[in-house]
Formats: structure tokens, sequence, C-alpha cells
């Protein structure tokens, strides 16, 4: 996997290399061939024009008149500007006119001469001459300027065109081959410090999928951005694990509980089921009803904790209807306030049902609200003892209000936060009211499904506030 990684970069380096020297070579060749078929200076700047150049325009300052060659003013201007001195001479190599010449300069050339002072550096001067001609009434002069500035050098050469076309070949495989060597070198080191990381993210792709979430890199370099969301991926999916692990605690836990408190309502039902199937025990009416009404309400115990949590299973996975309906909010607190004094377990308490205006309608489900009403009120009731004072409360501002205050112990913090956890029970809750564990889950649920809001606030010592809004 890596090296195919590395060797697809590699390849796409080298080819692009290789694109860009072939488009170079065409280019250079295609201007150099356009500066030699239209004489266009290319690759030099017009005021820096070549020494050979020169020499050919200058025949347009040569001047004849009277039979007298000379040479205009703009002439001698640009020769003395280029440090040059210049020689015409007749079709015998005579002298006719001569202009800043050096001493010791001949005064007639052969044409073996000529040729030579053409080809190479003219030693006894010290200058660089080139050669030119000018054609004046049907007669052709020929006329030398040296060039005195060291700088200016002439290389002649001679070659065969054949062994020319060879040797471009053969030195253009070796280039190609050279660059092309070059460019597998570079490219496979800028490949390798480029997918390095790559390499890094597969292996932590990896890891994550086996679920190893202990992954921690320095955000730098191009994948900057990659390595910390890598990070941020790592650290949620480690915190998901542990709140995982923790529920899959609190569900185990919460099992046993239960499973525990079932045996007690079983063993109670079957107990007495069975002194009642035996004849040797003769009971009275008024003893029969008394296990008939125990045995009723330790199945109606079994029958609440199955309900809780198929509800909670229902509302978890968003699979329960809501049958919603317009209702006043007030009747349905007030007769839920009523219900709970009358039932004779808490008759004694002290609850309290404040209103501040009789018609609050809302568009809900009776049922379910009155359910997660139902248990928010019991959970102040269970984890506090008789002389709690606790008030309901209800009022209609931008939204309704609902509020239901303590006095009682309180809550810890470690608890609060997980108040409306599925299967937590309160450290606080009586031996005599366990309940399922999913009553606070079941209401924070069933009021989120109406798209309200619920908020719990405590102190230990001065008791809960539950405030919630629809």
């Amino acid at each position: 996997m890596r090296w195919r990684l590395t060797g697809r970069f590699l390849l796409s380096v080298v080819i692009v290399v290789i694109l860009v020297i072939f488009i170079n070579i065409l280019t250079f060749l295609a201007l150099f061939i356009a500066q030699s078929a239209f004489n266009v200076p290319i690759f030099q700047d017009r005021e820096t024009i070549s020494a050979e150049s020169f020499t050919r325009r200058f025949q347009e300052h040569i001047t004849f008149s009277n039979n007298e060659i000379a040479i205009s003013n703009q002439g001698k201007k640009e020769l003395i500007k280029h440090e040059a001195w210049f020689q015409i001479l007749d079709e015998n190599g005579k002298e006719l006119y001569g202009y800043r010449l050096p001493e010791g300069i001949k005064k007639k050339y052969t044409p073996l001469e000529v040729v030579n002072i053409y080809k190479y550096v003219e030693k006894d001067i010290y200058a660089t001459v080139f050669v030119s001609g000018k054609k004046i009434d049907n007669y052709n002069y020929s006329y030398l300027i040296g060039f005195e500035n060291p700088s200016i050098e002439k290389i002649t050469l001679s070659y065969d065109s054949r062994d020319l076309l060879h040797h471009f070949k053969i030195g253009s495989i070796l280039i190609l081959l050279i660059d092309g060597l070059i460019a597998l070198l570079i490219g496979y080191l800028f490949s390798k410090r480029l997918t390095k990381p790559l390499h890094t993210l597969i292996d932590v792709i990896k890891r994550l999928a086996n679920k190893d979430y202990n992954i921690n890199y320095e955000p730098k370099g191009i994948y900057k951005d990659v390595f910390y969301n890598v990070n941020y991926l790592s650290n949620q999916l480690t915190e998901n694990e542990r709140e995982r692990k923790k529920l899959d605690q609190m569900k185990e836990e919460w099992i046993g509980n239960i499973s525990h408190d079932m045996k007690t309502p079983l063993a109670s039902i079957r107990g007495y089921a069975e002194m009642m199937k035996d004849p040797e025990y003769q009971f009275s009416l008024d003893e029969m009803r008394e296990y008939a009404e125990i045995i009723e309400r330790k199945s109606l115990y079994m029958k609440d904790v199955l309900e809780d949590l198929n509800l909670t299973m229902r509302l978890k996975n968003k699979e329960l209807t809501l049958n919603k309906k317009m209702i006043n909010i007030v009747t349905l607190l007030r007769n839920i306030v009523i219900d709970i004094l009358n039932d004779a377990r808490y008759s004694n308490r002290n609850i309290e049902f404040q209103v501040h205006q009789e018609m609050i309608r809302e568009y809900v489900d009776e049922i379910l609200v009155r359910r997660a009403l139902t248990n928010l009120i019991y959970n102040a009731i269970v984890h506090n003892d008789s002389k709690v004072k606790i008030v309901v409360s209800v009022k209609k501002k931008d939204r309704t209000h609902i509020t239901i205050k303590d006095d009682g112990k309180g809550i810890k913090k470690e608890e609060l936060n997980r108040i409306f956890d599925r299967y937590y029970r309160g450290t606080n809750t009586g031996e005599s009211h366990k309940g399922s564990g999913l009553g606070m889950a079941i209401a924070n649920d069933i009021i989120r499904a109406h798209d309200g809001e619920i908020r719990i606030d405590s102190v230990v010592g001065h008791g809960t506030t539950i405030e919630i809004q629809f």
C-alpha cells in the first residue's frame, strides 16, 4: 500500500519534469530559429547588438561623393561608442579610407590575409576584426572593423552536419537520462516526505478501526488540520467508549437491582399462593382478602416496572407516537396532586398547589405528560422524609412554566449530573420506593419529545427545584 502510493506520486513527478524539459527545449529551438530566420534579437537587447551584426549594418554609414569614400558623422559616433576602428579596401586590397586606425596596421592586404583576419583574432593590433563589404556603382569594396574591447571574441567552427545531428541525438538522450534520474531522485525524496504523513494516517485509521483510541499527534505540516481532526475524533471516541462502559455498568447494576427487587414480590406472590392452595390451611375470608391484596399490590409493582422498561425503550428509539390534544395544564396538575394525596401512603405529605390563572392551554399528549409530572413529584416524595414541604406551581408567560420545589435533603452534585440517566437510582431512595430507576429518565424523554425543556437545581440540605417549560 505504501509503495503503491509513493510509486504513483513519484511517477507523476517524473512525467511532469520530463514534460517541462521537452517544452523548454522546443521553446528554445523555436526562438532560436525565429531569431535566425527573421534577424530578430530575441536573446539579446537591441542596444547590445553583436559585433558581427554591427559590422554588417555599418555599410549604411559609408558614403561616396566626388570619387571619394568616407563615413558619416553618425558612423564615426558609433565607432567611438563601440571602441572600434574602420578601414575600407578596394578590390586589390589597398586601403582607400581609414578612421581611428591603430599604429602599425597594414595599408594593403592579400586575399589570404583578409580571410585570416576574418577567421582569427589579429594579434599584432590586439583587436577582434570583422569583415564585410559594400557595392557602389558596380564596384565592390571590402571594409574591416576592429573592436579593441577585450570582451569581444570570435570562434570559427567547422563541422559535419551529419556528425552534429548524431551528437545532438546522443546529447539529447544523455540529457533526458540525467534529467530523468535527477527527477526520479528529487521526486522520490519529495514524495517520501509528502506521503509519510499519509502512511501515519493509514495506521491511525487502522488503530481506530481496532478500537485503539489512545492517539495524539502534533498537528503540523500540510496535513495539520487532518491531524487536528484525528486527535479530536480520537478524544470523542475515547469519551464515547468511557460513557458506553459507564452505561453498561449502570445497566448491569440496574438489571441486578431490578432482578433482586422482582424476586421479593415474586416470592411473596408465590408464598401466599402456595399457602392458599394448601388444603391443610383453613383461611378465613378476611385472611384470603388480605393475602389477595398483597398479591395484587406486588403484581402491580411488577407491572409498573415492566411498563417503565417498555416505555423508556420506545422513547429512546423514538418509536412512540404522541397523541396530542389541547388540554388545560392547570386542571391536569391539580388532579395529579389530588391523586397523590389520596394515596394512603402519601396522605400525610405536605404538598401545596399554587396557580396564577385557571386556564393555561397546551397541545400535548395528556397521558404521557401526566406520567412525566407524576414521576417528578414522586421523586420529590421518595427522596425526602414526611416533613418536607413540596410546592407545585404553574404560570403562563411567553411559555408555560411548571415548577416542582421542595425544601428537603437536596441532591449531591455528582448525582445531579446523572439524575436523568437511565437505570440510575439515587442513594436517598427509601427501601419501599426503589422503583425501576427509569422514572426521571422517562420524565425527561417525555418533555423533550414535546419540544419542552427541563432543568433541575439542588443544594444539599436546602432542597431541590425542577423547572419545566412547554
